[in-house]
């Protein structure tokens, strides 16, 4: 059988799903790239890859396109990885600065922007220093493992997975398993299964971290990160992609 390609994120929160798709015989029938969350979507979007663990935004740029996993990256409340940092208030911050890592957090902020927070800010996108806030009224999006441990270091800290839960009574969905054409039912079933395994196997993932001592990735990915793709989830995922349609 000619193997599954798939592209998935590099950063912690998707430990459990490679520590699984690594520790079971899946890995002899898929092709696994690890890579950032826009690159990633953009091999689905290049049809580079078949499956791709891709910021859910990303789905509106796929002709074509299907949820093929029980799992996904996701948070009910604070996520403690994808944040606003900032100097100010955010409804006074003028200039946002966007992740160029991301397209479901720089459209997650956009949308609390215009909807929750009913603010109208200058976007700024692939700033070589965009992870620099030194003017007052500049703030920036950040996501995945770079924001360990620097809630600390500014004076306004969002967590959006935490705003959006406030603003719609909805857990949030930041990056789903996505085909771009039929998959095979036997394979999807095997695909899961992989991922409940290492999903299972948390507690011995945590033993093979480089622990921090300003950050808790035991709390992190056993409890802030919420992996299953409830009804819940996707609806707040559905919900999410129209406001991103509205912008």
């Amino acid at each position: 059988m000619k193997k599954i390609r798939i592209s998935a994120v590099s950063y912690t929160n998707t430990k459990p799903f490679i520590y699984g798709l690594e520790h079971s015989g899946i890995l002899q029938k898929i092709d696994l790239s690890l890579d950032n969350p826009a690159d990633c979507a953009q091999k689905l979007i290049d049809n580079v890859v078949d499956i791709g663990l891709i910021p859910v935004a990303a789905t509106l740029s796929l002709p074509r396109w299907e949820i093929v996993s029980d799992y996904c990256i996701g948070a009910v409340g604070a996520v403690n990885s994808v944040f606003i940092f900032s100097n100010c208030d955010v409804r006074e911050v003028e200039t946002l600065q966007l992740d160029p890592q991301s397209r479901s957090s720089n459209n997650l902020a956009r949308v609390l922007l215009k909807n929750y927070w009913k603010t109208d800010h200058l976007m700024i996108e692939n700033s070589d220093k965009y992870s620099i806030s030194t003017d007052s009224k500049t703030a920036f999006v950040q996501i995945g493992d770079r924001t360990f441990g620097k809630k600390e270091k500014y004076p306004f800290v969002y967590d959006l997975a935490e705003e959006w839960q406030k603003f719609t009574g909805l857990p949030f969905v930041f990056a789903a398993w996505i085909a771009n054409k039929t998959i095979p039912a036997g394979f999807i079933i095997e695909f899961n299964q992989a991922l409940k395994f290492g999903l299972d196997h948390r507690t011995e993932l945590l033993k093979e971290i480089p622990q921090r001592q300003d950050f808790d990735f035991e709390d992190y990915l056993m409890h802030k990160l919420d992996f299953d793709l409830t009804e819940n989830k996707k609806k707040a995922l559905f919900l999410f992609l129209d406001y991103v349609k509205g912008l």
